[in-house]
Order: structure tokens, then C-alpha cells, then sequence
């Protein structure tokens, strides 16, 4: 269990995120064209996970947005932003905002995501969706980057992820 706050008030998580060097755990969640698609789709690619509750809040989109504007500048990389949203809205808010390089993906059809990565919040107000976080994973599937981030109506540390897929990292 991994304590976090909104707006300073102290929630949790069912676990911890993967470690780095571990391999990442699978997932199967369902993209805006109601496909699925699983961790191994993506073998051989380094895999950026954008975690969030809910795409209908500002930080949640500010953080969709920030990634599709960057996920084109690095070499064999895809962005999947996860939530528990439908995958409706995470089409209408892509389409409505001209998003088009990330991938949208959503817990529609398995919930097992959120408790394998150890982010579904288990308590207070915003219990049962999945807190912020980002996780980078490498070609052959390992964990090379994490971050829970602190609170949740912060932003991710964008920096700090991208850097570690830039050449010369």
C-alpha cells in the first residue's frame, strides 16, 4: 500500500508500483476503438504508461495533452494513457482536442491493471479509480522508470520520464 494525499488529505493505493528491473507486470485494457490490447502488443517498443483517474479533470487531460506533444520526438516509443474511464470519453476528449499520437486505453473490460500496477485507490473519495502515475518500460518489457506521484492533483514529472527514452540517456 502506497500512501498519497488530495488536497493534502492522505488516501492509498492497493500496492506500489513495479520496481525498476522488474518486468512489467501484463494488462489487458481496451483502446477508444473497443480493440484490446495487451503489454505484449507493444514488445520491442519502449512503452511510456500514463496513469490517471479521470481524463474529464484538468490535470488528467494537462497530462494527455503534455505526452502526445512529446511522444513523436522519441525513437520506437508509444504512450498509453490508462484510467477507468470509458473508452468514449477518452475518445471525445482526444478527437475534440486533435490528440492523435497517444494511445488511449481504459479499464472497460478487465479491471486487473490498476491492482497489478498497485495504483487503484482504495480509499476516500476517489476509491476504485487509479491514482497518477507514470511508468516507463523498455523494449524487452522491464521496468526502467517509475513515479507515483505525491498528490494527486499534481502533475507527473514529465522531465524526468521523457529524459530516460531521449538518445544518449
Amino acid at each position: 500500500m502506497t500512501t498519497i494525499t488530495l488536497q493534502g488529505t492522505p488516501i492509498h493505493t492497493i500496492g506500489e508500483l513495479p520496481e525498476p528491473g522488474a518486468p512489467a507486470p501484463d494488462f489487458l485494457l481496451t483502446k477508444t476503438d473497443l480493440s484490446d490490447v495487451t503489454l505484449l502488443d507493444y514488445r520491442g517498443k519502449r512503452v511510456i504508461l500514463n496513469i490517471f483517474p479521470s481524463i474529464d479533470t484538468g490535470v488528467c487531460a494537462t497530462s494527455v495533452r503534455r505526452f502526445n506533444s512529446e511522444i513523436d520526438r522519441l525513437e520506437n516509443a508509444v504512450c498509453l494513457c490508462a484510467s477507468l474511464d470509458l473508452p468514449f470519453a477518452h475518445a471525445r476528449f482526444c478527437g475534440a482536442e486533435g490528440l492523435e499520437k497517444v494511445i488511449p486505453v481504459s479499464e472497460l473490460r478487465n479491471r486487473e491493471f490498476g491492482d497489478r500496477y498497485g495504483v487503484r485507490i482504495i480509499d476516500g473519495p476517489l476509491a476504485g479509480l487509479l491514482a497518477r502515475a507514470v511508468v516507463v518500460i523498455d523494449e524487452k518489457g522491464l521496468v526502467i522508470y517509475r513515479q507515483q506521484v505525491p498528490e494527486i492533483k499534481e502533475e507527473p514529472d514529465y522531465e524526468a520520464a521523457l529524459r530516460i527514452l531521449r538518445p544518449g540517456a
